[in-house]
């Protein structure tokens, strides 16, 4: 039985090993054939080489993700020991994964393999569906893109849509202006707004109008130029409701569709015009889709199980039928 030692360097400890020691027992979790004792910023490791070499290849992958982002969670813990996070050895493949840089020192970064596809198709098209479960990060990775394309002076406005499937796109009834009545539909985009953009700059985006939000049902008749467009869950439109949308867009637009095909809340014998979408439009040119899964999951880890979970039952649910 070899015996190693390895020094963290060059971060707090603390941030490595987690609160708790919480992240030091995924890393015993997830090595069971290796005797893993810490004590400050050493840990002690005790096992055969090959093991010994992949646990400190992971580690070290850690440590590294550690030095360009503020904090890591479980969740990206266990993708980097399982090698699905995206690869952060070297500068140039680290600066791969920077989407911007936020207020107080927060980096938007894409974190998984899928996010960084996300990334790197909204960079080469027109129009983007991001497809997959709750919890893998499309939502916010389409914000930070939208953002992005604002600082860079690529255009000149953002807006966040998502129909109100709730209200059934009738809001009238809801107290206050358009911006209150859609306000909580819209809350997941403004949380992730909320972690790129300081608050007073925010404030004055909204109310200049260069960050607008607005229902579904208010997009008809519009052209959406010169702008970066997010349509959230895109599952919940009707064939008639996304077509719509999607002739809206200008000559110098982007535009994101994000949905999960697994969690559509339209009245039952409504379909939702996602799935025919990605059907008719997977083969033009300019449009991109991206397909994320469990794996890509940047939650509190446990939701990766509940999905697989989900999905097994749906699976045997069919089956029966």
């Amino acid at each position: 039985m070899a015996e190693k030692k390895y020094l963290i360097e060059d971060i707090e400890p603390s941030r490595f090993f987690g609160p708790y020691n919480s992240h030091f027992k995924v890393y015993k979790e997830k090595y069971p054939e290796l005797i893993l004792s810490s004590r400050g910023n050493e840990i002690q490791i005790k096992g055969e080489d090959p093991e010994i070499a992949l646990f400190i290849e992971a580690i070290d992958s850690i440590v590294k993700y550690l030095k360009i982002n503020k904090s890591v969670t479980l969740g990206d813990i266990e993708r980097i020991v399982q090698g699905e996070e995206n690869k952060t050895d070297g500068d140039t493949k680290a600066e791969k994964g920077i989407i911007i840089h936020g207020h107080s020192g927060r980096i938007i970064t894409a974190r998984t393999k899928n996010q960084q596809e996300l990334v790197d198709k909204v960079n080469k098209n027109d129009l983007v569906f991001a497809i997959g479960p709750a919890g893998t990060g499309k939502t916010y990775t389409a914000v930070a893109l939208a953002v992005r394309a604002l600082k860079n002076k690529e255009v000149k406005k953002i807006i966040l849509c998502r129909p109100a499937v709730e209200a059934g796109e009738s809001l009238g009834f809801l107290p206050g202006d358009m911006k209150d009545k859609v306000d909580p539909y819209l809350r997941p985009l403004y949380d992730a707004l909320g972690d790129m953009i300081p608050t007073e700059k925010y404030k004055a985006y909204i109310e200049k109008g260069i960050i607008e939000v607005a229902p579904l049902a208010f997009m008809r008749g519009r052209t959406l130029d010169n702008c970066f467009a997010i349509l959230d869950e895109g599952q919940n439109t009707t064939p008639t409701q996304l077509k719509m949308f999607l002739t809206r867009m200008g000559p110098i637009s982007k535009i994101v569709i994000t949905g999960d095909l697994s969690q559509v809340d339209l009245p039952a014998r409504v379909k939702s015009g996602l799935s025919p979408a990605l059907n008719m439009l997977k083969d033009v040119k300019g449009i991109g889709i991206v397909r994320l899964n469990e794996n890509d999951v940047v939650r509190h880890r446990l939701v990766k199980d509940i999905i697989k979970a989900y999905n097994k039952y749906d699976s045997r649910d069919e089956s029966s039928t």
